[in-house]
């Protein structure tokens, strides 16, 4: 499959238009996960965009990796300021929200994409897997979760604008044998998500609230080291859902295809992610325009 070349953001603009490439420019975005993988994708594309990014995560020396790698794309490192926590400690994600606080005037973004793959020791897991690993796969897949977007809320508060996005995974949806525990992880993300967005939504009714759930799908990262796929094929569809306008989704569902989901209650979003006054309708919505995208940036796709 061919990939958009990284060091090509400033013809591609990962497919963004240029009005909401340029939207991202200043804006604060605080990104877990940020040290490899999609968080560290999504992370150079939006330095690369001029967007102030804060990078959490466990391991210091892979969120210096990340803001490395930004001055081989002809990113300014700057914009990459490294934030090290373990999202399953509130006291070291306090401190971390704390830093933040001390280094932009309010948060605009959250990408909340840090996560734990299930322990591999049994074909049934949930009747075999001992308490403790339940609990660390719980503790950074929900939990952590829920931790970082509570300590986030008073940094986006001072703003107009509130964005979320979090990663989840087609686990979300399945019941496939041998990965319960991770499904089960996968599918209390996603209401979550989507409890916390109606939350804001009401709770802060002047604002404009987005927060929404993106599939990644299945790329090379850590969890999956034998996949062929760029982790840069995420960036699209985060980046559409973090620039969109006033207005746009609020709990919805998205996969980073294009696709428009539903889940539980939550019907696919019904407009155009690039295009938001063109109506769309069934479980491909959005495929018209973001997937011309995805297919241009993509073309096997």
């Amino acid at each position: 499959m061919q990939h958009a070349d990284p060091a090509r953001w400033r013809q591609h603009r990962f497919g963004l238009p240029e009005a909401r490439w340029d939207a991202l420019r200043d804006k604060s975005v605080w990104i877990t996960g940020a040290g490899t993988g999609y968080g560290r994708c999504v992370t150079l594309a939006l330095a690369a965009a001029g967007a102030r990014v804060f990078l959490t995560g466990r391991r210091t020396q892979k969120l210096e990796e990340t803001c490395a790698e930004a001055a081989t794309l002809g990113i300014d490192p700057a914009r990459c300021i490294a934030v090290p926590a373990d999202i399953t400690n509130p006291s070291e994600v306090a401190r971390a929200a704390d830093s933040i606080a001390g280094q932009t005037s309010q948060l605009y973004g959250l990408v909340n994409n840090a996560a734990l793959p299930e322990p591999r020791h049994t074909p049934w897991p949930l009747a075999e897997l001992d308490h403790a690993q339940w609990n660390a796969l719980l503790a950074t897949n929900v939990t952590g979760q829920r931790t970082v977007s509570k300590a986030a809320l008073p940094l986006m508060e001072k703003g107009p604008a509130l964005r979320m996005v979090f990663m989840t995974s087609e686990a979300g949806w399945a019941f496939t044998p041998g990965f319960g525990p991770y499904n089960t992880t996968k599918a209390a993300l996603n209401n979550l998500a989507a409890s916390l967005a109606a939350e804001c939504a009401a709770r802060y009714a002047e604002k404009d609230v987005q927060v929404n759930v993106l599939v990644p799908g299945e790329a090379r990262t850590e969890m999956n080291r034998g996949s062929t796929e760029s982790p840069y094929s995420v960036v699209c569809m985060t980046l559409a859902l973090l620039s969109h306008p006033a207005g746009g989704p609020n709990g919805c569902f998205f996969h980073r295809d294009g696709r428009h989901l539903a889940f539980a209650y939550a019907p696919p979003y019904s407009k155009s992610l690039l295009t938001p006054s063109t109506p769309a309708s069934g479980s491909r919505a959005g495929i018209p325009v973001v997937g011309r995208l995805l297919r241009r940036l993509w073309p096997e796709m």
